[in-house]
């Protein structure tokens, strides 16, 4: 969608504390559209200020008040809204109705990435939701060097399945078949972390499940289709 689209505007939700993830986000954008902008947004002004004084000088990065109903700049439709630990003090009932504001915002055929992640960065989930506010992927992204189980997953799912993690729910079963082909693939442990994901990833593939993202397995990421996890 960056690559394609005619605006390439980001809108960054919920930025936090500090102009940090704003810069980050905007400087490895910029190296797949040069002209990429991030409009970062918070509903506290005394953050939006202190971003802004952060991120003083850097072309492409602002700043907003605003929260799920996304006001940018112009009225301009963002080609990707990224919304990350926004939803987690909210109740699952809430979730479709916040998707389905920010899609709202969207240029056709953006999207919406939400999710959560630990204060590091190094245990991350997030959903893609299309234009249309429908949910199309779950990913998951694990630091692997320092893995011992994927099961650390479950803490930090997004709240739309986060309390679904219960016997009988399909996220519960796909994170078990995550753990479990884990476990199976400790006989390449000797390779190294990434072989021993690609490995444990492949076996999913093989079982059935419907995983994505191949080219990104041995960063330890992998998407599977929301069908496969929606909750019951």
């Amino acid at each position: 969608m960056l690559r394609r689209t005619d605006d390439p505007l980001i809108v960054d939700l919920g930025f936090g504390a500090s102009a940090a993830t704003p810069l980050e986000l905007h400087a490895r954008l910029s190296r797949v559209r040069p002209d990429a902008e991030v409009w970062g947004l918070e509903i506290d002004p005394e953050r939006v200020a202190r971003a802004r004084a952060q991120a003083d000088g850097v072309a492409g990065v602002d700043f907003g008040l605003g929260g799920f109903e996304v006001p940018t700049p112009g009225d301009r439709r963002p080609a990707i809204i990224r919304a990350m630990n926004v939803l987690r003090q909210y109740d699952e009932a809430d979730v479709a109705d916040a998707w389905a504001r920010m899609c709202a915002r969207l240029a056709p055929g953006g999207i919406l990435v939400e999710g959560t992640c630990d204060e590091i960065g190094r245990v991350v989930t997030w959903v893609e939701v299309g234009a249309d506010a429908v949910p199309r992927s779950l990913t998951v992204s694990l630091r692997l060097a320092d893995l011992d189980d994927p099961v650390i997953l479950a803490e930090r799912l997004p709240k739309a399945l986060i309390h679904r993690n219960v016997p009988g729910e399909r996220v519960h079963a796909y994170i078990a078949a995550l753990q479990r082909e884990w476990h199976r693939a400790a006989v390449v442990a000797p390779f190294g972390p990434i072989h021993r994901w690609r490995t444990a990833v492949a076996a999913l593939a093989a079982d059935g499940w419907p995983v994505s993202g191949r080219s990104r397995w041995r960063l330890g990421e992998v998407g599977v289709d929301w069908s496969a996890v929606a909750p019951a």
